[in-house]
């Protein structure tokens, strides 16, 4: 027969096809066979060239294309599998049992081409045929590598190679996915259409880039796969080359005309995935090649802004000398600087032990603080210090002090609103966050404590951090801070300490003032009823929790209510020694009787008082709240030097 010892042109899998390979033409004329021969050779315009060249070469058709070969891959082992071993993995839409109960697809995982020509010859075996998933045996024959069966079922229907599964698979973009070098040739050469995407329009094209495999990718391109189709999301096969840090395939698919700058739905480029993903090398391809480095996404994120935020070191580096804009903001306003200080991890070491990669991002950092205007900086309404106060990046925080940045720094209105408290100086957030060390550093380099709506050391005193509390009135904290929006006949200081008794005392020690919890509007009349409230409300910006009647809130009420009033004894107890001659009201003279062991509060309080005590009273007045240290330095024996501190000794001692 004429046919018997021709060979398909262009091919480049295995030797020419004998004659039981056209075996199941044996029904066609001499004159159908040589028809079909000669319009396959006009489909197949395959020239072999050395590896690694791309040359013009003449088609069929009188056309030139440029031939785009892989670079010599690693050896690779395609073997089909062994005839009566079972394949490891089954196709992710198909169960097992499907293919056992299918005879065709048996012998197409055991790769026994003998018995699928056989039964694809059989008119009674109906090769089209799906299964549930849409999976014809050509499906099956590809996802398993099995070439010489996917030439045995094209050979005997050779129109079902474009047959899409449910998902929108061919037999293509599945041997693609399971990176079947051999499948893959063999269906290009059979004629399927490299342009034929999944329902996520996905192509073989894009898959054999997520798959990293150039030599599929040259495969695909030599058989005119178009690059510049987008994915679902609007990913490019460029772009996910890109994100695979995979240079080899980039070169290939920007030869084909891929765009350097195509965007997704995100408005997200190339560029800005490899910035990104940390791939610095297909970043360095793109820059080569004209990419904008300051492109911006929809968010306005540029490149730089992605690689400060999540780490990359050497990405940042890049970007800037190439001259990146550091000072481009995103629709947040925030600068790379600003993200760098705020995040500036490792996406890999997120949920890792190491959170912060401290190393790293303080380098970023100090990279960014070179390249950021401070008057830029200082319009955005938030300096990079707050962000690294609020996220106990106390690394990042020093490096930032370092380089001169305000530590006295506010939050611009709108910024501060979108705290509940209305906080605004980069102290707050430390102290709020109970950072001993970062507070230290803020106060050292010169931070004002008493700048914030709600002072710093009600937030101090309400956590019952002695540590933070003494810092803060060591650097100038006011001890007779009020809130705003709840107020009171005494210094909201005393009302979040008292159930500190120490911290109590710590803060009359340092000028706190005692007198004003006993100047009572009600006296010995009747006074209102106890009103709970929570602690929390205490420290919220809200107009609406402020009392109906406009009066402010008094010491007796709060000792009232069902949380302190187990406690108003020793608070009364602690508050006399820093008054002189006071009365108490009717509802403070209740709580003490209720205790027989508090009876000696009560005399205490019943004038006169000691002269000792209020000469000490007249003394530490005429001192001064903002100079009580400097009693130390009095030119006075050391016993009244203690007695003037109140440091804790009884009378009858001193006067020994």
């Amino acid at each position: 027969m004429a046919v018997a010892s021709m060979a398909m042109h262009g091919s480049t899998a295995g030797p020419p096809l004998g004659f039981d390979d056209y075996s199941l033409y044996s029904n066609l004329s001499d004159d159908e066979l040589m028809q079909l021969a000669i319009e396959r050779s006009l489909s197949e315009t395959h020239v072999a060239t050395a590896p690694g060249e791309a040359s013009n070469t003449p088609t069929a058709l009188g056309r030139r294309t440029v031939q785009y070969r892989a670079n010599p891959p690693p050896t690779r082992l395609n073997p089909p599998n062994p005839p009566g071993q079972e394949p490891s993995h089954r196709p992710p839409t198909a169960k097992p049992t499907d293919a056992e109960e299918d005879i065709i697809v048996k012998a197409i995982l055991n790769g026994d081409v003998t018995t699928l020509r056989a039964m694809a010859k059989d008119t009674g075996n109906n090769i089209l045929r799906p299964d549930k998933y849409g999976w014809i045996p050509l499906h099956e024959a590809a996802y398993y590598g099995q070439d010489q069966c996917v030439r045995v079922l094209l050979g005997a229907q050779p129109g079902m190679i474009n047959k899409c599964d449910l998902k929108g698979q061919t037999a293509l973009i599945l041997a693609v996915g399971r990176e079947r070098v051999a499948c893959v040739e063999v269906l290009l050469e059979k004629g399927a259409d490299p342009e034929l995407a999944t329902k996520e329009r996905e192509t073989p094209l894009y898959k054999a880039c997520e798959r990293e495999n150039a030599e599929i990718v040259a495969m695909l391109l030599n058989h005119g796969a178009v690059v510049n189709k987008h994915c679902i999301q609007g990913w490019t096969a460029l772009q996910e080359a890109v994100s695979r840090n995979s240079v080899e395939i980039c070169e290939m698919l920007v030869q084909a005309g891929a765009k350097l700058s195509p965007t997704n739905m995100y408005g997200i480029t190339p560029l800005f995935t490899a910035a990104q993903s940390g791939c610095v090398e297909t970043l360095q391809f793109l820059i080569k090649h004209g990419a904008d480095i300051n492109s911006e996404a929809s968010d306005g994120a540029t490149a730089l802004y992605e690689a400060a935020k999540n780490g990359h070191e050497d990405i940042v580096k890049l970007l800037l000398s190439q001259n990146a804009d550091a000072n481009k903001a995103g629709k947040k306003g925030l600068l790379p600087l600003h993200i760098a200080a705020q995040r500036g991890t490792d996406g890999k070491t997120l949920l890792t032990y190491d959170f912060y990669n401290y190393d790293k991002s303080v380098n970023i950092v100090s990279l960014l603080i070179k390249a950021t205007s401070k008057s830029r900086v200082n319009r955005s309404g938030i300096s990079p210090l707050h962000l690294a106060a609020e996220c106990n990046r106390d690394e990042v925080l020093e490096v930032l002090i370092e380089a001169g940045y305000d530590v006295n720094a506010m939050l611009s209105e709108d910024r501060s609103k979108m705290y509940e408290d209305h906080r605004s100086t980069i102290l707050y957030f430390a102290v709020a966050n109970g950072n001993v060390e970062a507070t230290t550093m803020l106060l050292e380099a010169g931070a004002n404590p008493n700048l914030d709506t709600f002072n710093t050391l009600l937030v101090a005193v309400r956590q019952g951090s002695i540590e933070l509390v003494t810092l803060l009135v060591e650097h100038g904290a006011n001890v007779n801070a009020y809130v705003p929006t709840h107020p009171t006949s005494f210094p909201a200081t005393v009302m979040f300490s008292m159930k500190y008794l120490s911290m109590l005392k710590y803060l009359m020690d340092n000028g706190c003032d005692a007198h004003s919890c006993f100047s009572c509007t009600y006296g010995n009349g009747p006074h209102p009823p106890i009103q709970e409230t929570s602690e929390r409300d205490d420290l919220r910006y809200n107009n609406n929790t402020r009392r109906n009647n406009g009066k402010s809130v008094q010491f007796c009420e709060i000792i009232s209510t069902q949380a302190i009033n187990r406690w108003a004894g020793p608070i009364i107890d602690v508050l006399l020694d820093y008054v002189g001659h006071v009365k108490l009201c009717s509802r403070l003279t209740e709580h003490l009787d209720s205790f027989e062991d508090w009876e000696a509060i009560k005399e205490k309080a019943t004038p006169p008082r000691p002269l000792m005590q209020l000469c000490r009273l007249k003394i530490r007045q005429q001192v001064g709240i903002h100079r009580l240290r400097c009693i130390n330095k009095l030119p006075l024996p050391p016993r009244v030097i203690k007695y003037l501190n109140h440091e804790e000794r009884n009378q009858e001692e001193f006067c020994a």
